[in-house]
């Protein structure tokens, strides 16, 4: 006896659960039933209220023309009748609205063909009445007022009238017909749509009832689980306490080594500029005790360009993770020294367009000297006759396109020197490469001057790359 009430007891639970798991099935199943259902009706409804607006849209355009009809043949009478031309705007203004509502109506009812047959075996009638009214109103005018009211009078225009008016009427009686059996399917959708979501309802009850017994016996075995895991927890938050003093220890080492990096990396910077700037003031006293013009010219570019370098290292910033640095800005320094080393007599202004770009700092150096060969060059070519002028440095990269560095001059530019083939364009050429680039590319400025471009497809790339 004890064995069987013992394993009674096991096949009974089994049986219970297995009947909650079947019962939670059908209802999740018909939720699911009665949600699809639901968004099809909606779905159906839609299309419905389409189709009635669209109904009572030709309604309203077959009631227009036939206004615009009786509007064009009232101020024809009007005429007729007193002489007055006063009379003529509000016919023309009809006739003008005939033709406009006629193609509104066409358009609306090109996908049904009854209507459609309708309407356009309406055009010989409405271009009969047009006739006769405008054919009215030419003897009118013409003086010939008798054979104007002679027309008028002849059943002509009676029975164009007539005809245009049953037609019309056979359009909007249509359309009135489809109204009333689309609103009586929508009152069935309606009761349909209702149906369904009480039957939803019902479903989402019952699944709800099941889920919240089913949660109410997790809720118990969570609670047992809690008083135990808040043991293992308060032992964890003693281990986390410890390894956090560690970690916090740890990152102000961090922080305190990284701040000494960057230091050093920035005087590091400043110590090499400084160093190209001892090079370039040697250079200086050597080219001042120099008296072979060649020699000078020689020296005066070498200085030029250790100016360059020297200039790049000094005013080169780097960003948070000392790697990276932004273009625009560092160009920016670049250029103001460009411009505030410039000769005297140089009346040169500098007008810059730089898109701000993160680009590894071990190209920014290299950029510079770019940039400075091509500003150089414009100042030589272009204004060498002591001219006033402006230098356009423009830095881009369009949307998904490739950074590219422009310089241009409204100077008398490089024709008939060596601009593009001396020592500074090599220098570009070869730095240009370093990036990927195509051949620098010199051109005449529209308006005047010289435009170079430089492309550089790997500039703003990551360092892994």
């Amino acid at each position: 006896m004890l064995d069987v009430s013992s394993q009674s007891v096991p096949a009974a639970t089994s049986r219970r659960g297995l009947v909650r798991r079947v019962a939670i099935l059908a209802s999740l199943t018909l939720v699911l039933v009665a949600v699809a259902a639901s968004l099809y009706m909606v779905r159906t409804v839609d299309s419905q209220l389409a189709d009635i607006a669209k109904s009572y849209e030709i309604r309203r355009q077959a009631r227009e023309l036939m206004l615009a009809v009786v509007d064009a043949e009232t101020g024809q009478r009007g005429y007729l009748i007193t002489r007055d031309e006063a009379y003529l705007e509000p016919y023309n203004i009809a006739v003008g609205n005939l033709s406009q509502t006629y193609q509104s109506l066409l358009a609306l009812i090109n996908d049904i063909p009854t209507q459609l047959e309708r309407i356009e075996g309406l055009v010989p009638d409405l271009d009969a009445k047009r006739a006769e009214m405008a054919r009215t109103i030419e003897l009118m005018s013409a003086g010939e007022g008798v054979a104007a009211l002679s027309l008028l009078r002849s059943d002509t225009g009676l029975e164009l009238m007539g005809r245009i008016r049953t037609v019309l009427r056979q359009v909007v009686g249509e359309e009135d017909e489809k109204l009333i059996e689309r609103n009586g399917r929508m009152e069935f959708n309606r009761k349909l749509l209702i149906a369904t979501i009480l039957a939803a309802l019902g479903a989402a009850a019952i699944l709800a009832y099941a889920l919240l017994s089913r949660t109410q016996r997790k809720v118990v075995a969570l609670a047992q689980q809690q008083n135990r895991l808040r043991t293992a927890n308060e032992e964890l938050e003693a281990h986390v306490r410890e390894r956090t003093a560690e970690v916090e220890e740890a990152r102000g080492h961090a922080e305190r080594e990284r701040a000494r990096l960057e230091t050093l990396l920035q005087d590091t910077n400043h110590r090499i500029g400084n160093s190209l700037a001892t090079v370039s003031s040697l250079l200086g006293l050597q080219l001042a005790r120099s008296s072979s013009d060649e020699v000078r010219n020689a020296l005066e570019a070498a200085q030029l360009r250790v100016q360059a370098i020297a200039s790049g290292h000094r005013r080169l910033r780097l960003g948070a993770d000392l790697e990276t640095t932004d273009a625009a800005e560092f160009l920016t320094d670049v250029i103001d020294d460009l411009a505030a080393q410039m000769p005297p007599n140089k009346a040169v202004t500098f007008e810059k367009h730089l898109q701000p770009m993160i680009i590894p700092a071990r190209d920014a150096t290299t950029l510079g000297i770019v940039v400075s060969e091509l500003v150089t060059n414009a100042l030589k070519h272009a204004f060498s006759d002591g001219r006033a002028g402006t230098v356009f440095i423009r830095f881009e990269r369009p949307e998904g396109g490739v950074a590219s560095l422009t310089v241009e001059d409204n100077g008398s530019g490089i024709a008939g020197h060596d601009g593009h083939e001396g020592l500074g364009a090599l220098i570009v050429k070869q730095l240009a490469r370093q990036f990927g680039g195509a051949e620098p590319e010199y051109r005449s400025r529209e308006g005047g001057g010289t435009a170079v471009t430089v492309r550089l497809p790997r500039l703003d790339m990551p360092p892994a790359a």
